[in-house]
């Protein structure tokens, strides 16, 4: 899907309109993800004219703290840390932010080089299938999507492309959305995301910085998804079961969801 061009919110995207297979999509105007919101104008009318009413924030303690989200006026805001069981037990070091990281070459070097921030996105990606933060996060996101008086809802992490990239993928594979769909939705964010980051990118190569090592830690690839996916068959057998059994989520809020976000041809 094209970004919504948007000046205050970075990586803005809807996944309304996105074919779902048999003449049905996604019904346009209720689901949103992007980067964060701390930059987030009330006066920017193209996210003024989405109506959100719903954000669902993906990040962890230290990134709300130090980037606080700005909620469309009228909207409520629901907190879904889906990185908290991993990040207290993965020994990654505290400095392992990607501002930083990009910031710091030698550093970046130090923790990831060598095919090892692929190794981490991957192990990363495991963990938001099998930790009980994420289960607990995704829970709330897709009890959210079901509530039939809900209005529209934007989730987002910190570039709107991992935490909220699975968040997306979930929702389009139980809405039906075949494999090409779904990594091809997940993958439309680089784009974004690459610039978002381009002053960053400059600085890290301009200082010595891989720029293979720097497009590994904004981007996304293919590997990163597949990784989550391969965990969802291993320990549910499906989508549909890792949903019921591993999010806990009913299978009538499920049937909600697929009821209030798909749309048929006429």
């Amino acid at each position: 899907m094209p970004a919504i061009p948007a000046a205050t919110v970075a990586n803005l995207r809807g996944l309304g309109t996105l074919p779902l297979g048999e003449g049905r999509s996604v019904r346009e105007g209720l689901v949103f993800r992007s980067g964060q919101l701390d930059r987030l104008d009330p006066a920017d009318p193209v996210v003024a004219a989405l109506g959100i009413r719903t954000v669902v924030d993906f990040r962890t303690t230290a990134e709300r703290a130090e980037r606080p989200d700005h909620v469309p006026p009228g909207g409520r805001l629901l907190v879904a840390d889906v990185l908290a069981d991993f990040l207290a037990t993965s020994g990654l070091p505290p400095a392992a932010r990607l501002k930083t990281l990009l910031s710091d070459p030698a550093l970046a070097e130090e923790h990831l080089g060598g095919g090892r921030a692929q190794a981490v996105f991957q192990r990363t990606y495991r963990a938001f299938v099998n930790t009980e933060s994420a289960r607990a996060s995704y829970r709330a996101f897709l009890t959210e999507l079901g509530d039939p008086y809900a209005g529209p809802l934007l989730f987002h992490c910190t570039a709107g492309k991992d935490r909220t990239g699975w968040a997306a993928t979930i929702l389009l594979a139980l809405l039906g959305a075949d494999e090409e769909t779904v990594m091809a939705e997940y993958l439309s964010v680089n784009p974004g995301v690459r610039q978002a980051f381009a002053p960053l990118i400059e600085g890290f190569t301009a200082q010595g910085g891989d720029p293979e090592l720097a497009l590994a830690l904004i981007g996304v690839v293919p590997e990163y998804l597949e990784a989550a996916l391969d965990e969802v068959a291993v320990r549910h057998g499906s989508m549909e079961k890792y949903v019921r059994e591993g999010l806990g989520v009913p299978d009538e809020v499920t049937a909600l969801i697929r009821e209030r976000l798909t749309v048929y041809a006429a």
